[in-house]
């Protein structure tokens, strides 16, 4: 079963899916839009053309882990992909990877536009790894 994981954001999303074993990240690319339905209808278009069994929507909790805006951005992301796909969709704590993926690309050099470009689809890839490891676990 492959896994889809989404770094939701107001102009680009990362978006990350899992190899055919779901045990690493295959490929990772961003999505840009600013709507929220037309961007549920195309994560989902790519769910299906992927066959994916699970997406795992990026919540981002605050530090103290109560929910800000954007966590309840997220919460209604994932309610439109439910209603557009037949996969499990499960709010995945994604508290640093932002945060993670500007240190990764800036350790390998990447600044500027450069770094702007890719670092949605890096912190989707945080996501989807850590999602990956908790399902291994069972």
């Amino acid at each position: 079963m492959r896994v889809l994981a989404v770094d939701y954001g107001d102009t680009r999303t990362g978006i990350a899916v899992s190899d055919d074993s779901a045990s690493i990240v295959g490929e990772a690319w961003v999505i840009r839009d600013k709507n929220q339905s037309s961007l549920a209808q195309t994560i989902a278009a790519e769910a299906v053309a992927r066959g994916v069994g699970a997406i795992a929507v990026g919540y981002p909790r605050n530090m103290d882990g109560t929910v800000g805006p954007r966590a309840e951005k997220s919460e209604l992301l994932a309610e439109a992909l439910r209603a557009l796909c037949d996969v499990e969709i499960e709010l995945w704590d994604e508290r640093m990877t932002t945060m993670s993926a500007h240190r990764i690309l800036s350790d390998a050099g990447l600044h500027g536009k450069k770094r702007k470009e890719t670092v949605d689809a890096v912190a989707a890839s945080l996501i989807l790894e850590s999602y990956l490891s908790y399902i291994s676990r069972d």
